[in-house]
């Protein structure tokens, strides 16, 4: 058995609208929700072995936010996750390290797209549909290696938004 937490990163700044894409950092609120996203992970006992994570200072921002939990979790950041679709997030995932719970930490709108192409049964749930920022799912799969993981395979075992958390 194999999970995979899913995550869309954290509410970002737009105070600078001259600044790349790929530098804007967490707002107020998006360090919030990530600390909110990491605590509720710990509380249900759902902490990676290996996270892979976005190259955006966001992304990066809110795998740093995410709490003491996650502070011995090694974390690679992969160019290929930044603004990747559904194929590109297959193909990480595919290439994930050899342990049982792996965290990809990505963005809007591949991730929402992966994660519905992964389920095996999509839940009525507006979240999976939006996948608003910091939203996470929790997707079980029933094989031996991450090479092995396939479009539809997966089953849903949680989804969380920050609103959900409030």
């Amino acid at each position: 058995m194999r999970r995979l937490i899913l995550m869309r990163h954290a509410k970002s700044s737009w105070a600078d609208p001259g600044q790349a894409d790929v530098d804007r950092p967490l707002n107020g609120r998006g360090r919030r929700d990530a600390a909110a996203v990491g605590r509720w992970l710990a509380e249900q006992d759902i902490v990676p072995d290996a996270a892979l994570v976005s190259i955006s200072t966001r992304t990066r921002e809110t795998w740093a936010g995410l709490g003491p939990a996650f502070a011995a979790v090694p974390m690679t950041p992969v160019e290929a996750l930044y603004h990747a679709g559904p194929k590109p997030l297959l193909a990480t995932l595919r290439a994930a390290p050899d342990v049982a719970v792996v965290l990809i930490l990505a963005h809007h709108p591949g991730i929402a797209e992966f994660a519905r192409g992964l389920l095996g049964d999509v839940p009525e749930h507006p979240g999976l549909e939006k996948f608003p920022t910091a939203a996470t799912a929790v997707i079980d799969f029933d094989i031996a290696t991450w090479a092995a993981v396939d479009w539809r395979q997966g089953g849903l075992a949680k989804f969380v938004t920050p609103k959900e958390l409030a």
